[in-house]
């Protein structure tokens, strides 16, 4: 369990949060918006005004302990929304900007929302929900709109109308009272399967999460995020968006995935949460810049002679290339899938300060984080302070699944007493993840439980770690591990591979130029791993593809829907 190591405030629920970080912090920016060929600024007194002028409005429309829903690209408004509905309103329903318009309408259903937040994009689907009676939708509220138009609610005439509203004495939000055990939020599983659960937590979760965190990393008023995963994730949610206003930081939003390193420069970004796939991404960059212009050698020869310096001297050292972001990076948090070693290494050989998190929507997320003080390469860190993790139904190998306990695990999955008997005992959350704790309390995560290949022999594949080694071969986008039946028995699976190609970068790489060339130099590059494997791990079988695979907002592979495709393309026996 990590030792807390920095003061954090203590808050009751996100309201108080508002309320004690609001007089801290007040006159300091919390927003910098891109508008037309400048920025306009909010600061955080400006935006917890407009948070109970909305909630004011919300409850002024009779929805006063309602089912809300907000869903859209990250923005301001997105934010300012969802904490109008929590602080003193009703619950709050998030909603991935990815569902297709079954989906969308299935938990709207569900979820019973009397009102959804949401750009003008998603009006059309919404107005035909809202006429054909999906649900108990009966307000539709737009977060582009300047005035109400058309039976659509506009946001910030919502806002306008709870500043008079306040004005005139209205205090119906303002002395809200929060119960913090209570359900708040309403959370969908990212849809790795076909019935996603409703995950329910409280703000007492939330808040003993942020607690926990800014007890263990170094963020304070000063620093700058930028946010670039979808919000209504609970990753982003938490450690981005509630966490920069927590600590009365300032956020700006990405012009997109290509904008990624110029946003971090342009912005004097300090701190990123994200997922691995980005850090790959601009370390990927960083080095193309650097063989361009012949660096490359002498950066590799750098990084050796370096190694062993404190990172801030290493910092430095590689000033050229901190340079190429802004100099301001203090922090970049990953999380929401395995990040591989030797990318960690690497941003850290450079003297960035990268630490890996892991959590589940289940825990509010974060479980575990690595921080300066508390970090071991290729682990997820320690528990935090308030959470307790132990290992169950330990192998030979020291592996054993991962469970939790503390004031950040969730109320349990909303109506659904089946499930929550799976996961719950004793108190105990099983995460379904298989990992290591060594003796002084780091902890490695190997896979996920139900991932896992049994072989014949009984031994146990995890996938991810074979992936990780796969991902590394240049032109490789992206791969996919799975057991396939290469006999008449079938217990006896043998271990194949999908992998996703750059097939321009591969051409370039290999010196190639078909695709039978192409898959001759992949294969080539698949027998090097299977060298320093052991023999029940080697890859036996490959499939080339440029079609990406199929994955959930946060980048995470969807297992079954990608098996369900390798069978319906007759390449499993």
């Amino acid at each position: 369990m990590n030792k807390r190591i920095y003061e954090h405030l203590e808050i009751r629920d996100l309201k108080d949060m508002l309320e004690k970080t609001g007089k801290l912090y007040g006159d300091k920016k919390a927003y910098k918006i891109r508008k037309d060929d400048g920025y306009i600024y909010y600061t955080h007194k400006q935006v917890r005004e407009m948070i109970n002028a909305l909630g004011t409005s919300l409850i002024n429309m009779g929805l006063k302990g309602k089912r809300i829903a907000v869903i859209g690209n990250s923005r301001y408004e997105w934010e300012i929304a969802y904490l109008a509905v929590v602080c003193g309103t009703g619950i709050i329903v998030p909603l991935d900007k990815s569902l297709t318009d079954i989906e969308l309408s299935n938990l709207i259903e569900k979820s019973q929302v009397e009102a959804i937040f949401c750009p003008d994009s998603y009006m059309e689907t919404l107005e035909e929900f809202k006429h054909n009676g999906v649900g108990k939708l009966k307000h539709l509220i737009s977060m582009d709109l300047q005035q109400h138009k058309n039976g659509v609610l506009s946001q910030k005439e919502l806002i306008e109308e709870g500043f008079e509203l306040i004005k005139n004495g209205d205090r119906s939000f303002l002395d809200a009272e929060i119960k913090p055990k209570q359900m708040s939020i309403m959370l969908f599983t990212s849809g790795t399967t076909s019935q996603p659960k409703v995950v329910a937590l409280s703000h007492r979760n939330i808040c003993a999460n942020l607690m926990d965190i800014s007890s263990v990393l170094d963020v304070n008023s000063e620093d700058v995020f930028l946010s670039v995963l979808p919000i209504h994730h609970v990753f982003e949610c938490t450690v981005g968006f509630l966490f920069a206003l927590y600590r009365g930081a300032m956020t700006v939003f990405c012009d997109g995935l290509k904008h990624i390193t110029q946003n971090i420069k342009e912005h004097k970004v300090s701190i990123m949460a994200c997922v691995p796939l980005i850090y790959e991404k601009i370390l990927k960059l960083i080095k193309a810049t650097w063989q361009r212009e012949g660096k490359l050698e002498k950066l590799l020869e750098d990084e050796e002679k370096y190694k062993d310096l404190p990172i801030e001297e290493r910092k430095k050292k590689f000033k050229e290339i901190h340079e190429m972001l802004g100099e301001n990076v203090k922090l970049f948090i990953s999380g929401a899938a395995a990040l591989e070693s030797s990318v960690e290494s690497e941003y850290r050989l450079l003297g960035f300060n990268l630490v890996q998190g892991y959590g589940l929507t289940e825990t509010s997320p974060v479980v575990a984080v690595g921080s300066n003080r508390y970090y071991k390469l290729g682990s997820i860190g320690k528990s935090l302070p308030s959470v307790k993790a132990k290992l169950v139904d330990v192998d030979s190998e020291e592996i054993g699944e991962l469970v939790v306990k503390g004031p950040s695990i969730m109320l349990g999955y909303y109506n659904n007493p089946e499930a929550n008997d799976e996961v719950f005992d004793d108190g105990w959350f099983h995460t379904g993840d298989l990992a290591k704790i060594d003796e002084e309390g780091y902890i490695f995560i190997c896979g996920r439980k139900k991932s896992v290949i049994v072989l014949k022999n009984g031994k146990n594949i995890f996938p991810e770690e074979i992936e990780n080694l796969v991902n590394r071969i240049e032109g490789v986008n992206e791969s996919f591990i799975f057991g396939k039946q290469m006999t008449e028995d079938k217990n006896d699976l043998k271990i194949n591979v999908k992998v996703v190609i750059d097939k321009e970068r591969a051409k370039d790489v290999y010196k190639v130029e078909t695709d039978e060339e192409i898959y001759n130099a992949i294969h080539s590059k698949i027998k090097d791993i299977n060298k320093i494997m052991p023999t029940y791990k080697a890859i036996r079988g490959m499939i080339i593809t440029e079609k990406p695979l199929i994955k959930t907002t946060t980048n995470k592979i969807k297992r079954k829907e990608n098996l369900k495709i390798i069978e319906q393309e007759n390449d499993i026996a």
